[in-house]
């Protein structure tokens, strides 16, 4: 009985999102948003996927709540100092414009979890990718959680299998692991991310033998073997800035940037593979599966309700 009763718990907390939330209180959020994202993108032509990411760095601990937005203060511990977020994760400076923006619309209404969700969606759709109608309803955290930052979010290196484990963890199934991954299509990458692949991958002083040759010599133009490790290269090497399927061809051909990446395709028997092929050869596809999984991932442990609170500064609590 009371596994029934938070099973029904955890779905009503779900169901309470719904695309309509804001149309009395702020009807004009939607286009705000993307008002101040196409105005971000004249200047900073990777901000689109910069935005998509920090919606799933946040979802993926404790739930869809901002808290990858606090900064540190005597109780916080942030988030943004979390190994895969330090000196990667970007935007932060965006979303307080955005916050702004809709603040002086409709003060105290949009919650800054919601900013993500909304700016994710708006992000795909000015790349060239699909539109959906956002779920809405999110309230947000009072606490931040550095160390599930640490332990939760997928990391470039990890296994196949590890990264499925952390997709399932949050409910998140093979289909959702892959297409997110599609989101890969745009976007750049630190080659501290993945310059071991390039030189001396696992320990064998050699490069990730599923690697293009061409496209290693490309990799190792930009990552030198004793440079910084944060120059960038594009996730995707066709169509960097356009949100479409090439990401799948290019793992066909041996192209993808990060491990993670290549592995969905590359793992023997691995049940992403058929995935991949399909994506590849079928754009419309690889569009309806993201947009149904970007809605999962999106009902990742909402706050509603009374829970939470709408921040009025998206890096502090009230």
């Amino acid at each position: 009985m009371l596994l029934v009763t938070s099973f029904v718990l955890l779905h009503r907390s779900e169901a309470q999102l719904n695309s309509t939330f804001y149309s009395s209180t702020c009807p004009n959020v939607s286009n705000i948003v993307q008002g101040v994202i196409q105005q971000a993108l004249q200047s900073d032509p990777r901000i689109g996927a910069s935005l998509i990411r920090l919606h799933f760095h946040d979802c993926f601990v404790q739930g869809c709540d901002a808290s990858i937005l606090l900064d540190n203060n005597g109780t916080i511990l942030s988030e943004k100092d979390a190994a895969p977020n330090t000196n990667s994760t970007r935007g932060f400076n965006v979303v307080d414009n955005i916050k702004t923006a809709v603040e002086n619309s409709c003060p105290g209404v949009v919650s800054c979890a919601d900013i993500l969700a909304i700016s994710a969606e708006a992000s795909v759709t000015l790349a060239g990718g699909p539109s959906w109608d956002v779920l809405l309803g999110r309230r947000d955290s009072r606490t931040a959680n550095q160390a599930g930052a640490n332990s939760s979010i997928p990391a470039p290196f990890e296994s196949l299998s590890n990264i499925t484990a952390k997709f399932s963890a949050v409910g998140l199934n093979t289909t959702d692991l892959v297409a997110l991954s599609g989101a890969h299509t745009f976007g750049r990458a630190q080659c501290r991310l993945f310059s071991n692949r390039l030189y001396n991958f696992s320990g064998t002083g050699n490069p990730d033998p599923t690697l293009n040759t061409t496209y290693l010599g490309n990799l190792r133009q930009i990552c030198p073997q004793n440079g910084s490790g944060f120059a960038v290269a594009n996730l995707d090497p066709t169509t960097f800035d356009t949100f479409d399927n090439n990401y799948f061809s290019n793992l066909q051909n041996n192209q993808g940037l990060l491990q993670s990446d290549q592995e969905l395709l590359s793992t023997s028997g691995a049940p992403t593979i058929s995935i991949v092929n399909l994506f590849s050869s079928n754009q419309s596809a690889f569009f309806a599966s993201f947009v149904q999984s970007m809605i999962n991932m999106g009902n990742i442990s909402p706050l509603t309700g009374s829970n939470g609170e709408i921040r009025s500064n998206c890096r502090n609590v009230n």
